[in-house]
């Protein structure tokens, strides 16, 4: 699968709208930097996979619920009332992406299994990796 200059784009778009979004909420919900990170993030999207493929992902039938609370969360810390805004977002991105949160915890369950990894893991957690 190769990428195109434009995808790249949109994956830097989306990079730096992730870091305006932890960086806003790490001093504590800035509300300007959540906006900027939003919005970067969601052209970042749109880049990446195409304006149809992005209007046919979140207004389908079965996720216009996770679609609104969303965007209206986008809306409502563009609005300036980041809290508000950010629980409607996160809200609606777990309706949003809920059939694929079991794969994704599938992932993280196999990082267990990688040898340094499971080293570094176990070192985190306080316990001593079994040796087999």
């Amino acid at each position: 699968m190769s990428i195109t200059d434009f995808q790249k784009l949109g994956v830097g778009l989306s990079s730096f709208g992730c870091f305006f979004l932890a960086f806003g909420v790490l001093l504590y919900f800035d509300s300007v930097l959540l906006a900027f990170g939003n919005i970067l993030l969601l052209a970042g999207l749109t880049i990446i996979i195409g304006l149809r493929s992005t209007f046919s992902f979140f207004f389908q039938r079965s996720k216009l619920k996770g679609t609104s609370f969303f965007l209206g969360g986008v809306l409502i810390v563009l609005m300036r009332w980041p809290i508000l805004g950010m629980m409607l977002e996160v809200y609606g991105f777990m309706s949003l992406f809920r059939a694929f949160l079991p794969v994704v915890s599938g992932l993280l369950g196999s990082l267990a299994n990688i040898p340094f990894l499971s080293v570094l893991l176990h070192r985190l957690g306080g316990s001593k990796p079994s040796t087999v």
